[in-house]
């Protein structure tokens, strides 16, 4: 049985342009999927969070809408309150270390753009995941953590997918953000490998795996599946 880190945001909103706070957290799916996959071929799940607060779940990706439909929401919500003790209970990031993990994990939503971006203790961590070969999975926003590693980063030149601008945009945020994750990531070396806008897009560089949308969980957990 491996155990399995999740890195998660403490944040409950975005700070756009104008300063309003975006009401966001994590994005349920992203969540739902991997620790569903994870768990289900018997492997543990840890969470950790900025300063152990619990994750907040954005509210946004609960409804049908944005699941495809209510049966599916239905099973987001049945899942999220399986793993409620392991939400409720994250140890803190500044004390996470990926040697006492076999994986490490970031699920996204627009939390990460607030807090993860800029934590230096989330950049030492993947930069001491990366560097240790361990599998290390991203998806959607939450490679804006990868900011965090400044500006000599050990992901330059890595081929790393993640939220287009293009996505951004049909979301209706892209005019109101301060910065888009893919001019950012570009601006930091890495290689980005945009796919269409909302289908499954999963990229594999060496043992840095990432996703680029809430669709791209799934697969993505499949993929580090093979390398547990």
């Amino acid at each position: 049985m491996a155990k399995i880190l999740f890195v998660m945001t403490g944040a409950d909103h975005w700070t756009l342009a104008d300063g309003t706070k975006h009401p966001t957290g994590f994005w349920a799916e992203e969540f739902v999927a991997p620790y569903e996959a994870f768990t289900k071929a018997g492997h543990e799940v840890v969470v950790a969070t900025p300063g152990a607060v619990e994750p907040p779940v954005d509210r946004g990706s609960l409804g049908a809408e944005a699941n495809g439909g209510q049966e599916r929401a239905d099973h987001i919500a049945a899942v999220l309150d399986e793993a409620a003790s392991v939400l409720r209970n994250p140890i803190d990031l500044a004390q996470a270390k990926p040697a006492d993990h076999d994986a490490v994990f970031y699920p996204g939503g627009h939390g990460p753009m607030e807090d993860l971006a800029v934590s230096a203790e989330s950049g030492a961590l993947l930069t001491e995941a990366l560097n240790s070969g361990k599998p290390l999975g991203v998806v959607c926003h939450a490679p804006a953590a990868l900011l965090a590693t400044g500006p000599n980063s050990p992901f330059r030149g890595y081929r790393v997918t993640g939220f287009t601008n293009a996505e951004e945009r049909q979301a209706g945020l892209a005019d109101k953000a301060a910065w888009l994750l893919q001019d950012r990531l570009v601006e930091l070396g890495v290689d980005f490998a945009e796919g269409e806008p909302w289908a499954a897009n999963v990229v594999v560089d060496r043992n840095l795996h990432t996703g680029q949308n809430p669709a791209s969980s799934a697969p993505l957990a499949q993929e580090l599946l093979k390398v547990l």
